[in-house]
């Protein structure tokens, strides 16, 4: 479950890099930030930027939303996401790979309603994503805000000589997803938002491999 996790960190990553670099300055997943945006766009009292926050928030509030009703009421497990949650999952990679496509055929260089649309829907595919997680309680990690993972890796781990191995190659994760987004925006920029799709894609079926082996009978690591 590791491995998807750090997976889904670099989906976030990618996303990031589309959202703030091409769409509208915002983040899709970042909501401390975007609030602090928020906070400065009507201190400047410039209304796009007002739009662009709100848009970001509300989409990652109607994603977190959903999800965590369709999540509601499932039972946490160590060793594998739940099936609400894998099917969670399978819905934000849907609305990547739709945003993908509309992406594309506006030639990586979106505008005007097209743009706040995608903005929208990469903030809800994000809260989406973030409440999966926390719907999969022990078998999951955050994905989308990593500053309190940071945090705790410090505090609790550098500070006890009980580091976990696995914070540092998320964090790594989240760099080379988001250097990956950066890359293919200025090398190939149609087809950088198939990137965020296809790595939330790998995750969900590094996912089922312990899936798997549960119904065989045999109990993975995790």
């Amino acid at each position: 479950m590791r491995i998807a996790v750090v997976l889904l960190v670099a989906a976030s990553g990618s996303v990031e890099t589309i959202s703030f670099t091409a769409l509208d300055h915002v983040f899709a997943g970042v909501m401390t930030s975007n609030l602090a945006l928020l906070g400065m766009a009507i201190g400047r009292a410039q209304a796009t930027d007002v739009t662009a926050a709100l848009l970001a928030l509300a989409g990652f509030g109607v994603g977190a939303a959903v999800v965590a009703r369709g999540t509601r009421g499932g039972t946490g497990v160590v060793t594998h996401w739940p099936a609400r949650v894998m099917f969670s999952l399978a819905g934000e990679a849907i609305v990547l790979v739709a945003g993908a496509g509309v992406w594309a055929a506006a030639g990586g260089t979106p505008s005007g309603t097209v743009r706040d649309a995608l903005q929208f829907g990469a903030a809800a595919a994000m809260g989406a994503q973030s409440a999966a997680m926390v719907a999969a309680q022990h078998a999951a990690a955050p994905t989308t805000y990593l500053t309190g993972t940071l945090a705790t890796y410090i505090v609790k781990g550098v500070g006890t000589g009980h580091p976990d191995r696995w914070v540092p190659v998320r964090l790594v994760g989240l760099i080379a997803g988001a250097g990956a987004g950066m890359a293919l925006l200025r090398a190939a920029p149609p087809w950088a938002g198939a990137l965020p799709g296809l790595l939330v894609v790998c995750a969900i079926l590094t996912a089922c491999v312990p899936l798997i082996r549960v119904r065989r009978g045999s109990v993975p690591p995790v």
